[in-house]
């Protein structure tokens, strides 16, 4: 019985296989008598047996592996996650410059953990990657030294044209949904932002009007005619269609039509592609952006794709200007753009313009303060007045002890 053992510790595919050379193994070891009847009849034995033994563990292993194949099949579902907590942000756009509130949001500090990337920190604060190295130009991306100060740019300026549906400025890789008034005719005054990943330089995002005209979940992917010859070409991948809720989906769990032909805004199977180029022009969420925004906006709700790598706004009665990377080449000279955005904004008297132009060589996707001037919202003599340099011409009022 040694040879049914080392047969069946051999991991052999099939009983035939093990029978097939215990047979010679059986022959080998019948002793004197092999060759004979005796010797041939004791062979047969232990052929026999040797299949008997291993026939339970190929067995268990055959049980085994349809065990596997149905948690394969189960691993082959994407999990679906919670949807991130919604955050409204309120805004005031018209009016006296002084009451404009155009700027939301709050810029923090973060302090890097061990092991932890951009992407991580991206994701958990609800951040685009192109946003995270914008902000921290020194710091690498990759492997940033536990503790080290990570600037967060949670803050953002309002791009210009209308406060109404879903908003997504293509350079800055970000949507925002003006939240409707419940007040009938009323007009929106709280937003919601998100980070999204764009389409590749090959497949550009495009800028255009449309209406939310459908919304699936678990949406099935239907291969295009080009995108499938780029996957035969590069992967040899040759489905038509990739269900919902499959791993291999890119829609994942949510999607947006748009009267947009051939584009939508949907989760990924790629999160780290978030704030990234990385799609065939469509808009991608981290899961838990879409699965929180997918109830929120009802169909038909209108909306734009715009292209603003230049924003102007104001906040506290602060000029503020944010600047992004030109990531299709649509803007040659940003220095030009933002002074024009200055002027058409009627902003120009209240501007310094070096530091509007620092402000565009920085680049860095933060709000940043362009001013050097206050205006009278208070009694004359409350007024706090400053020099070309944004300094106070005299010290700001204290509050007085109760």
């Amino acid at each position: 019985m040694a040879a049914a053992q080392q047969a069946s510790a051999a991991g052999f595919s099939s009983i035939t296989e093990a029978v097939s050379r215990l047979r010679v193994v059986s022959a080998w070891r019948s002793g004197p008598g092999h060759g004979t009847l005796g010797g041939m009849k004791r062979g047969l034995v232990t052929v026999v047996s040797a299949a008997c033994m291993i026939a339970l563990p190929l067995m268990q292993s055959a049980r085994a592996q349809v065990a596997t194949g149905e948690a394969a099949a189960e691993a082959e579902v994407e999990e679906e996650v919670e949807p991130r907590q919604v955050v409204t942000h309120f805004f005031v756009y018209d009016g006296e410059i002084s009451g404009q509130q155009t700027v939301v949001g709050n810029s923090q500090i973060h302090r890097s953990r061990a092991g932890e990337t951009f992407l991580d920190m991206a994701r958990e604060f609800d951040l685009g990657y192109n946003e995270m190295v914008a902000a921290n130009p020194e710091a690498d991306p990759w492997v940033p030294p536990t503790g080290t100060d990570v600037i967060l740019p949670t803050e953002w300026i309002l791009p210009r044209g209308d406060y109404e549906g879903l908003v997504l400025n293509i350079p800055e890789m970000r949507m925002y949904y003006y939240v409707p008034s419940p007040r009938s005719g009323g007009r929106s005054s709280m937003v919601v932002t998100y980070p999204v990943g764009l389409g590749r330089q090959d497949w550009q995002t495009p800028q255009g009007q449309f209406r939310i005209r459908g919304k699936t979940r678990n949406p099935a992917w239907v291969i295009p005619e080009s995108i499938k010859a780029e996957r035969i070409r590069d992967y040899g991948s040759t489905e038509n269609v990739i269900p919902g809720g499959h791993p291999e989906n890119p829609l994942g769990r949510h999607r947006l039509e748009l009267t947009l032909p051939s584009y939508a805004i949907h989760g990924t199977n790629k999160n780290w592609g978030v704030g990234m180029q990385v799609s065939h022009g469509c808009v991608r969420l981290y899961p838990e952006d879409i699965a929180a925004l997918f109830p929120l906006v009802p169909i038909g709700t209108p909306g734009r794709f715009i292209y603003q790598p230049l924003k102007v706004g104001i906040r506290r009665g602060r000029v503020m200007l944010e600047v992004h990377e030109d990531i299709y080449g649509v803007v040659p000279w940003p220095w030009l753009l933002a002074q024009e955005l200055v002027e058409e904004a009627g902003l120009k008297r209240y501007v310094d313009p070096r530091r509007l132009e620092a402000a565009v060589e920085a680049a860095s996707g933060i709000p940043t303060d362009v001013g050097y001037v206050s205006w009278p919202d208070m009694d004359e003599e409350g007024v706090i007045r400053f020099d070309e340099n944004g300094n106070p011409l005299r010290p700001y009022p204290t509050a007085s002890a109760d």
